[in-house]
């Protein structure tokens, strides 16, 4: 098998390998998007790999989402890996993508946060472990509508026995409130992020938090911005800080996502941090979520990475959290000569969530398919 770096000439082949496994596919201004990300341009990584099948075309993908990482002052990067899609024609491939994304150089660490029960035992056959040792395969939840949930629960299940008997691609539980319009209505304290400049509260925010000394993934203005330019978004991710006297001293972002048509929309907790010593802002930022969750209609409110800080500042909403999950989704590769690893303590900023979100469709007339772009998962 030959791997070679990802272009911009794969795009319909890697379009269809995604549409393949029901993935949602990403435009061309959308894989345009993810090739400026500023972190990608540091190290001149490629955005992705491909095995290519005897024609020479691609067979088999695996993205490369680069990230910057700051300890103190020290700037370094950390790869993730992302829509990982191997057909059962090139079985085997598996192995090569991983290895060359494992072997990439100018980069800490290689890690995936976003592995299923079935792929997850791939990892530790390439030298890949669970991380962090103790969340690594945690998912909490909150439920905000129990009949949407478990209605989704037994439609996956007899779409798996007996996809004859339902259509799968009839979107359901479009409630009314999807995708209308809204201004937040937020708790005290807690209020909308409108400015990424430079200069803004939010730039102050990041300089505090980098100031502290713990290995985190770079959430500056610069990065951000481009995050929130990510042109296959059809609802830009909601974004929530906590301000003390004026001053953000933590925050948080979140995206309404719908992951096939016969499951109900999720509020996914994209990041959720704040300053040490800072009690109040996590609980408050939570409460807005869950109250933000319930007013633009989705069925539970997720958090898919978190690292044991977290966890323990979450405190009573971790106690009464749905655990999900139960296999190791979260995997790394560390390199010699980073920082050390064990002041890392992820969010699913820190992976592919943002964008590998199938985003809630548009909705239809009654008894009307949507698009076949919006029928991806």
């Amino acid at each position: 098998m030959t791997t070679r770096p990802f272009t911009p000439a794969d795009i319909n082949a890697v379009n269809a390998l995604h549409r393949s496994v029901w993935w949602p596919e990403r435009s061309k201004t959308g894989w345009a998007w993810l090739d400026a990300n500023p972190a990608r341009a540091d190290i001149d990584a490629p955005t992705g790999w491909v095995v290519t099948d005897d024609a020479g075309a691609p067979a088999a993908f695996v993205g490369n989402l680069i990230q910057r990482f700051w300890k103190d002052d020290v700037l370094f990067h950390g790869a993730t890996g992302f829509s990982i899609i191997v057909p059962p024609s090139v079985r085997g491939a598996s192995r090569h993508l991983l290895k060359v994304f494992n072997r990439q150089p100018d980069v800490f660490v290689a890690y995936t946060f976003n592995a299923n029960s079935r792929s997850a035992p791939l990892y530790g056959r390439h030298d890949m472990v669970a991380w962090p040792p103790r969340t690594h395969d945690l998912k909490l939840s909150w439920i905000i509508d129990p009949i949407d949930c478990l209605h989704g629960r037994f439609l996956r299940e007899a779409v798996k026995r007996a996809p004859h008997l339902t259509d799968p691609y009839r979107e359901r539980f479009m409630h009314r409130r999807l995708g209308s319009p809204r201004t937040p209505r937020l708790p005290s304290r807690v209020s909308a992020v409108t400015d990424l400049g430079d200069r803004s509260d939010y730039a102050v925010f990041w300089e505090a938090l980098k100031a502290e000394g713990r290995l985190i993934a770079d959430r500056s203005p610069e990065i951000l911005r481009w995050r929130m330019a990510d042109p296959d978004q059809r609802t830009p991710p909601l974004m929530i800080a906590f301000r003390r006297d004026g001053v953000i001293t933590g925050y948080a972002m979140a995206l309404m996502a719908k992951a096939s048509p016969i499951e109900p929309t999720v509020l996914e907790i994209l990041d959720l941090v704040a300053l040490e010593g800072e009690r109040q802002a996590i609980p408050a930022l939570m409460q807005a979520l869950m109250a933000e969750g319930r007013a633009l209609g989705a069925a539970k409110v997720r958090l898919q990475v978190l690292g044991e800080d977290l966890l323990r500042r979450l405190g009573p909403w971790a106690t009464g959290a749905r655990r999900e999950g139960g296999w190791g989704h979260s995997h790394v590769k560390f390199h010699a000569g980073g920082p050390d690893h064990h002041a890392w303590s992820p969010t699913p900023f820190d992976a592919d969530h943002a964008f590998c979100q199938r985003p809630v469709p548009a909705k239809t007339r009654r008894g009307e398919r949507p698009a076949a772009s919006a029928r991806q998962t």
